[in-house]
């Protein structure tokens, strides 16, 4: 997920996708001890996708309180 498109999510909406992605990415994890998975690269883009949401949201956060 780009910047840019995380500029354009609402508030709401960026906290509905964090919750979607924290649980792709626990399945994801899950898989990957259940059995091997053919891309294990998949994890690390989750993982840096849920930081970039929840970095935006946090500074959404600080700009509203200022």
């Amino acid at each position: 997920m780009k910047a840019a498109e995380i500029k354009k999510l609402s508030v709401s909406e960026l906290q509905e996708k964090i919750a979607a992605e924290q649980s792709a990415l626990s399945k994801l994890k899950t898989s990957q001890v259940v059995s091997e998975l053919s891309n294990t690269a998949q994890i690390k883009q989750k993982r840096r996708v849920v930081a970039r949401l929840i970095t935006d949201l946090r500074a959404r956060q600080i700009a509203e309180t200022k």
